[in-house]
């Protein structure tokens, strides 16, 4: 059965909330999980970026999935984040999901190696041919060092269960690009925040979001609007979240959304593990200014 259907809209690169002593709380994990089927989020990621992956071992990286699929309970699709850098470990990663529940994957372009385009294919291919989860890929210069281009896209799409992409670039031209080489069922997601809804305007399906965490239900109303081409309403609503989308990254993500969840009351701390730190006291003005701007708080 192909899940292929459940990637559109509003998609919540979920928190992953932390105790006290550094440890998952899934208490609150929980709570999130039903906020985002009460505010209307169309599927969560467990364990992105946002979800602090890179400081997560496998085992505990694969708990918060299942936990998370646990609580949604089939209310909401949950989609793992199961990317690495070396792609024996990715495929681990990929196999402990298999028979999960979870509806697919989002795997990140190998970051700090900086493979080639040839070494992207075939890495995203080695992950597919394990599985037969959908797979998403995920492309985000800024963070790995690496751009996989349109070209490769289109090749990878060849590939029956490489369904769709989370493009994060923030260049919107790459909607065309990448539908005309990968073919128009093949899914573009943005994977940023302040270029998505422009990204929609050109056929994009939807947005994995940062900014969803604080502000889900105003995310689900302008994902629902643009796939029903109203996008003038939409767009009043996003701008109203604008700052958001620009201030939770004044500090590296997810240390400014942690810490702007704390200030409305949907996680009990802003903890992070090390290397990340809690938000600043001199970048805590900007946050909680785009939070009454968007008129959360």
């Amino acid at each position: 059965m192909s899940s292929t259907p459940l990637f559109y809209g509003s998609i919540v690169a979920l928190i992953t909330p932390m105790d006290s002593h550094g440890e998952v709380d899934y208490n609150e994990l929980k709570k999130l999980v039903d906020f985002h089927v009460n505010a209307g989020t169309d599927a969560i990621v467990s364990v992105g970026t946002t979800g602090e992956s890179a400081t997560l071992s496998i085992d505990e990286n694969v708990k918060t999935i299942l936990k998370t699929v646990e609580f949604a309970d089939g209310r909401i699709p949950v989609i793992a984040g199961a990317g690495a850098n070396a792609t024996s470990e990715a495929i681990t990663m990929t196999k402990l999901l298999h028979d999960s529940g979870v509806a697919g994957c989002l795997s990140v372009v190998p970051y700090y190696n900086k493979p080639t385009q040839e070494g992207m294919y075939q890495h995203f291919k080695a992950i597919a041919e394990c599985t037969d989860l959908p797979q998403i890929l995920y492309n985000v210069p800024s963070r790995t060092g690496s751009d996989m281009q349109p070209e490769t896209v289109g090749r990878l799409a060849k590939i029956h269960n490489i369904v769709g992409i989370k493009e994060a670039t923030g260049d919107v031209s790459r909607v065309g690009k990448i539908k005309a080489l990968a073919g128009e069922d093949f899914i573009f997601l943005s994977g940023d925040d302040a270029t998505f809804l422009e990204s929609m305007k050109l056929g994009g399906q939807g947005v994995i979001s940062v900014t969803n965490n604080v502000a889900a239900t105003d995310m689900a109303k302008i994902c629902q609007l643009a796939l029903a081409g109203k996008f003038d309403e939409a767009e009043q609503i996003n701008q109203r979240l604008m700052a958001l989308h620009h201030d939770l990254f004044v500090e590296g993500n997810p240390i400014p959304v942690k810490w702007a969840a704390y200030k409305l009351g949907l996680i009990s701390n802003p903890n992070l593990r090390l290397p990340l730190t809690v938000l600043s006291e001199q970048a805590q003005p900007k946050v909680l200014a785009a939070l009454q701007q968007a008129k959360l708080i």
